[in-house]
């Protein structure tokens, strides 16, 4: 086994992000979090209040012999949408921005390579997907990991949302998903 990496991206409400994620091989682990922003150890509450600049995201773990950190970022702007700035469908504010929070100067290329891509792909549509970091993370609490195999389940938001989005990975990104 090769050594893993470690993306870390928003795209919204991270419960979404965190079951797209999970689903794509390669990847060994997804933990919901924030970065970001001004508070050391903000909570849920804070976050959602716009008041931290924190963004929901998730810290994805992965194998790049399986799959690329380039290739990752593909899945990631095509699964949510890149084009509206700080919204991801209801979800209003700089916590539901997209970024992708990058550690050194090669992620930003990639990153940057990534943006590139979609836009070349999507013509007449701009994402506006920040490249932010290196930044600081902060686990979200425990009740939001692994949210989508529990409670999201029930979570009527989530059936709206979520379903949609895997839908979408699994049509878009057929050789990138689990089976």
């Amino acid at each position: 086994m090769s050594d893993t990496r470690t993306a870390t991206l928003a795209g919204g409400c991270f419960w979404c992000t965190e079951a797209v994620m999970k689903d794509v091989v390669g990847v060994d682990s997804v933990e919901s979090g924030y970065i970001g922003g001004t508070k050391a150890n903000p909570t849920y509450k804070e976050v959602c209040s716009g008041s931290t600049g924190h963004a929901e995201a998730v810290r994805v773990t992965f194998d790049p012999a399986i799959i690329s950190y380039a290739d990752l970022l593909d899945v990631f702007m095509g699964t949510h949408d890149p084009t509206t700035l700080n919204r991801q469908g209801n979800d209003v504010g700089t916590q539901y921005r997209s970024a992708i929070f990058i550690a050194d100067e090669s992620e930003r290329a990639e990153a940057e390579a990534a943006i590139a891509r979609w836009d070349a792909d999507h013509p007449g549509q701009k994402a506006v997907t920040a490249i932010e970091g290196p930044a600081q993370w902060y686990s979200a609490e425990d009740y939001h990991q692994k949210y989508w195999e529990g409670e999201g389940q029930r979570n009527p938001y989530c059936l709206a949302v979520i379903p949609p989005k895997l839908t979408k990975l699994r049509k878009s990104f057929q050789n990138r998903v689990k089976s």
